[in-house]
């Protein structure tokens, strides 16, 4: 049994297959410091992925294993005040009830130029602890991550020697299985030092959309963009100062923040998350498990 993948997705499918009794090889591309899931910010947001009647119980089982997480101080996972901001009237997302002291934000809770939002207590999810403490409890199982340069080239064959493969690259799945649904959302961060903020901001819609802040301990993400289609993976240096303009509207105190780095991730989009077994012509079994969009560290655990 191979898993392929060594992102959010591939690491929390290898755990809960030896959870189960098995013991999954890790095949990757790269290690998990190289890839798209290692950029992002990241908190449970259901963000850019699709359907929804799928995506939300996938959400509210990741959001459960996060909260046990959260009791965890070496998993780089905590609870944090997520306030999303709206530039009018807006109903109550579905996600409501699957999250902790969900409720309207204050208006001294908005900033100017927002009518309406909703707070919650979320989990954040600390990419440069979180992807370690996945590794080590992968390797705790008796697991090894083996890289393969250049990637997998022949899902099929792959398949056929393995038995069961479950298949977790992400955007490599455009070419790999091949998927022309799949395309890139390019997603550019900023880096900054933290001033002391301990809440995260997100406008996905208002006037300063697509814009988020999320302290973490030493630092705060600041996004972003998301780009349908983009393959650069270059920071921009104009988006970087945009960036930097609408977070410092959201949230003055970072005026002063210094800027660190910027980063740019490809989030895998498709029109729906591929969460299914497939039966190949020439023997073995593919498990897809990809296509999460902005989600990925939200839905990884349901879907695992």
């Amino acid at each position: 049994m191979i898993v392929l993948g060594s992102g959010v997705i591939g690491l929390t499918a290898a755990i809960r297959l030896q959870e189960a009794g098995f013991a999954p090889r890790l095949l990757t591309r790269d290690r998990p410091e190289a890839t798209t899931s290692a950029v992002a910010a990241a908190v449970w947001y259901p963000y850019r992925a699709y359907p929804a009647h799928r995506v939300l119980p996938w959400s509210r089982r990741t959001l459960e294993v996060c909260y046990d997480l959260a009791a965890d101080p070496t998993s780089g996972v905590s609870l944090i005040p997520f306030v999303d901001l709206f530039d009018r009237p807006t109903p109550p997302p579905a996600w409501r009830t699957a999250v902790r002291a969900f409720r309207r934000a204050r208006p001294d809770e908005r900033p100017a130029g927002y009518v309406d939002g909703f707070v919650a207590e979320v989990p954040l999810i600390e990419t440069p602890v979180h992807l370690p403490y996945l590794v080590a409890r992968f390797e705790a199982g008796g697991g090894t991550i083996e890289v393969v340069p250049g990637g997998v080239t022949d899902l099929a064959a792959l398949a056929a020697s393995a038995g069961l493969v479950v298949h977790c690259t992400g955007l490599g799945a455009r070419r790999l299985v091949p998927d022309p649904s799949l395309y890139p959302i390019r997603g550019q961060v900023v880096r900054v030092t933290n001033p002391g903020l301990t809440h995260a901001l997100a406008d996905d819609t208002g006037p300063l959309a697509i814009s988020y802040v999320i302290p973490r301990r030493g630092d705060v993400i600041l996004g972003g963009t998301a780009q349908d289609g983009v393959w650069d993976r270059t920071p921009d240096p104009e988006t970087t100062r945009e960036i930097l303009r609408k977070a410092r509207l959201l949230e003055p105190r970072l005026a002063d923040a210094a800027v660190l780095e910027a980063r740019v991730g490809l989030r895998p989009g498709r029109p729906t998350v591929r969460l299914e077994a497939e039966r190949l012509p020439g023997g073995g079994t593919v498990i897809h498990n990809y296509g999460h969009g902005g989600a990925g560290f939200t839905l990884a655990w349901g879907c695992a």
